[in-house]
């Protein structure tokens, strides 16, 4: 079966880039927050998380950074936390025939909230 033709030939191959990239990143964030975490096991997470991910369909790459700034300010007195989306510090590269799409999730400041958005496509 074609895959592409029965699913995918209602959208363009820029939208399916689009949807690769952020269908990613929605199972990152609603599959990973929540996590225990703390300073020794956050480069294993960031890891884990990349590897995961980069078995999706059309991803290329998947950059991972837990901001050691937020997991500090959110350390319990246990020696760890629970990852949240303000941690988050993410970059999904979704490519579909000759189209790129780079997705993103950051905390941004002046908005108090980790944003995911679109952030380069490349047709």
């Amino acid at each position: 079966m074609d895959v592409d033709k029965k699913y995918f030939s209602n959208i363009t191959t820029r939208e399916r880039a689009i949807f690769e990239g952020a269908i990613t990143m929605g199972a990152l964030f609603h599959q990973f927050v929540g996590t225990p975490v703390n300073r020794d096991s956050k480069e294993s997470l960031e890891k884990a998380m990349a590897e995961s991910l980069s078995l999706q369909p059309a991803i290329e790459k998947v950059e991972v950074e837990i901001r050691f700034d937020k997991l500090e300010e959110s350390m319990t007195e246990f020696d760890y936390t629970s990852l949240t989306g303000d941690m988050l510090d993410v970059k999904i590269h979704a490519k579909v025939d000759d189209v790129s799409a780079t997705i993103r999730i950051e905390f941004i400041e002046e908005l108090n909230y980790p944003l995911m958005y679109v952030e380069d496509i490349k047709d």
